[in-house]
Parts: structure tokens; sequence; C-alpha cells
């Protein structure tokens, strides 16, 4: 999870402002903003598209999964001159129905998208990850043989959690045996129940995004070091919370295997997203 940068800094609140009802997180320049210190001011530039590459290159990223808008011009330039780096994730809400789907199906088709991405509680009205109206979706993504990003545990943003309880993706697991669906954003805080999943599910992942890696969970590391050595991919936060340069600095303390490392930062992400190499 990487990207860039928005074309105003609170651009999340054509989507988020309907479902926000207090007024301090209105004000936010990040729609979680109380939970961060402080938050990169990565501002949208002509050649934003150029200082992506090179700050990935700075920390040896290869390949970087961006959410993409497709009516965003600089969006799909990003995607079509730098396929080899970048691949897109498309958000998709449910309550869109059909036309939402024929979208997605056009940025696969069209522009090489590689996964779609759902934020259960960031909805109007929400859509639970077990709802209905999310079912044709991962219908959909089974079609397209594409995984599926979801937000799971109580969101960052002042917004009810039912939506995103970890433990409804077991009806969506049994359900959709051939959906690769990657839980995002933490799972907290019923890590132990996603685990408990993670284990009984052979398509059920968890991405590390939107957390330092300080505090990744001690329970998701113990499972990575052990029987989820294939089940954990590395998952960033640039450019909305965290600068790549903390995420690094922070990685040497996380104490998985040095035999677990490859997988985590690489194999199985190009498994879980089809990606050649």
């Amino acid at each position: 999870m990487i990207g860039l940068p928005s074309v105003e800094r609170r651009d999340w609140q054509a989507s988020m402002s309907a479902v926000l009802r207090d007024e301090a997180s209105k004000a936010f320049e990040h729609p979680a903003g109380y939970m961060f210190k402080e938050t990169p001011t990565v501002a949208r530039e002509p050649d934003s598209i150029d200082r992506l590459l090179m700050e990935m290159d700075r920390f040896g990223v290869e390949r970087g999964l961006v959410p993409v808008t497709l009516t965003d011009e600089l969006h799909v330039r990003a995607l079509a001159e730098h396929p080899d780096r970048l691949v897109g994730s498309v958000e998709v809400d449910p309550n869109r129905g059909s036309e939402a789907l024929r979208e997605l199906e056009r940025a696969v088709r069209d522009h090489g998208v590689v996964a779609a991405q759902f934020f259960p509680a960031g909805k109007n009205p929400p859509v639970p990850i077990n709802g209905k109206r999310a079912y044709p979706l991962y219908a959909k993504c089974v079609e397209l043989d594409i995984p599926v990003f979801v937000q799971g545990g109580v969101p960052g943003p002042r917004v009810p959690m039912d939506s995103q309880y970890p433990g409804l993706v077991d009806e969506v697991c049994y359900d959709f045996p051939e959906l690769r669906f990657v839980f995002r954003h933490g799972c907290e805080p019923w890590v132990d129940l996603t685990v408990k999943l993670l284990l009984k599910w052979p398509n059920l992942y968890y991405s590390t995004t939107a957390f330092a890696p300080r505090y990744y969970p001690e329970e998701i590391v113990r499972y990575a070091n052990t029987r989820g050595a294939d089940k954990v991919l590395y998952g960033g936060y640039y450019p909305w919370g965290l600068e790549l340069e903390r995420i690094f600095a922070e990685l040497d303390g996380v104490g998985l295997k040095d035999e677990v490392w490859p997988r985590f930062l690489r194999h199985n992400a190009l498994r879980v997203l089809k990606l050649p190499g």
C-alpha cells in the first residue's frame, strides 16, 4: 500500500464527510487524525510519479500496490508508464451495485488493475464484511481472479465498527473458497480471532497496512514465525500516514525469523497478486 498524494490533502472528505458526525473529525487533515502525532505532508506536484519512484528506489521497494482513481489522469499515467513498478488497486463501493462492478471489470481490462479494495465502515451506509451487498463484489473478484483487500477491526475514523468485525469473514471464506481475501489495518482488538481464521481458511491473508512496524501485533509476528509464514504480507501507508523512512527504520526491530522475511516482503504478495517474478 503505497501511492501518489491526493490532489488536495482533504480529498477524503468527498467520500467520508457523509458518515462522520463529530465536528472534530471534519477538521482533521487525515480521517483518523487523532491517531497520528503528525502525518506526511506530501503535496501533489507535476513530478509526483518521479518522486514516488525515487522514494521507492531509496528504500529498495521494487513494486508498489497503488490505490488508484481512474478519473485521475496522474494515476492512469502512473500505471501506463510504469507497469513494472506500479500496479493498481481500485476501491469499490458495494452500495453502487452493478455499476461499480462494471467499473472494476473495465479497470482490470483496460488498466491492468490487479486488486479490488473495500472499506466496510467508510461506506454510506456501511457494508458489513459479510453483507449481501458485498457478495457480488466477491463473486466478481473470483471471476476476474483478483484479490480483495478489506479493512478489519475497529476503524480509525470515528464511525461505527460492527461492519468490520473480523469474525464476519468466516462466512465469506465459506461461501467463496476461491476468493483471495486480505485483511488490512490490523483487525484489532480481535487479532487472536483473526489468527484462528487465518489458520482455518487457506485463502485468507493479513497485510500490515497502516501500522508502524514497532506496533505490529505480537500475535501476528508470532503467527508469521510459525504456521503463518505464507499468510502475512508487508503493507505500508505512504503517503497517507507513515513515511517510508520511519517504516524502514523500524523494520529491523520486528522479530521475524530470517526465513520469513523474503515471504513477508516479497513472495507472499507476488503469489496473492499473481504477479510475475
